[in-house]
């Protein structure tokens, strides 16, 4: 069983934002004059897939939530799994999101299940929710970043960190990766 998630957030402009320069700096006022002059620094979506039994989890940071860009993930998601040795996706479980209910991600999902969980009960897929919650806080919030491409860059040793060196409650305190069929131990492979 795979849980699959998106989390928004918003992106970082270049040189960093107020958690850089401060609530009131100039660096700060500049963004929000040009953002009452019609541009927007807009978003970042993160698109999450997470193992439910080995919590083995895998991100990215892409520009939108389309269905289109959800198929595109979870066929890296399913090869990124595939490599690890979790070859079989029995369930994929997600919210009801627009880019979760087209048909081409019901296409995508072959032999797997789709279970959506019921609207506004977030706690029904709640492995990744809790992934969401560990993503922000060691994550996105935990230094702060200047540019954009910096934090993407960074998001790629941060999974690494989480899959093979966070201790994990649900392993007695072994990362992710130690539960994985297949024992993937080298920490600088390219899994991208």
């Amino acid at each position: 069983m795979v849980h699959i998630d998106i989390k928004k957030t918003g992106r970082i402009p270049d040189g960093g934002g107020w958690r850089v320069h401060g609530k009131g700096s100039a660096e700060d006022k500049a963004v929000a004059r040009t953002k009452k002059r019609g541009a927007r620094s807009g978003y970042v979506f993160l698109h999450s897939a997470i193992d439910g039994y080995s919590r083995l989890g895998y991100s990215e940071a892409l520009e939108d939530e389309r269905a289109v860009t959800a198929v595109a993930f979870l066929d890296r998601a399913r090869a990124w799994f595939a490599a690890h040795g979790i070859t079989q996706i029995e369930r994929i479980v997600t919210d009801n999101g627009a880019c979760y209910r087209a048909s081409g991600f019901a296409d995508a999902m072959g032999e797997s299940r789709h279970q959506r969980i019921t609207p506004y009960t977030p706690r029904h897929n709640g492995k990744i929710e809790r992934y969401n919650r560990i993503l922000a806080e060691e994550f996105l919030y935990a230094r702060t970043w200047t540019s954009e491409p910096e934090r993407a860059a960074a998001l790629a040793v941060w999974n690494r960190h989480y899959n093979y060196h966070r201790p994990h409650g649900a392993h007695d305190g072994k990362p992710p990766a130690s539960a994985t069929p297949l024992q993937v131990n080298n920490v600088l492979a390219s899994y991208s």
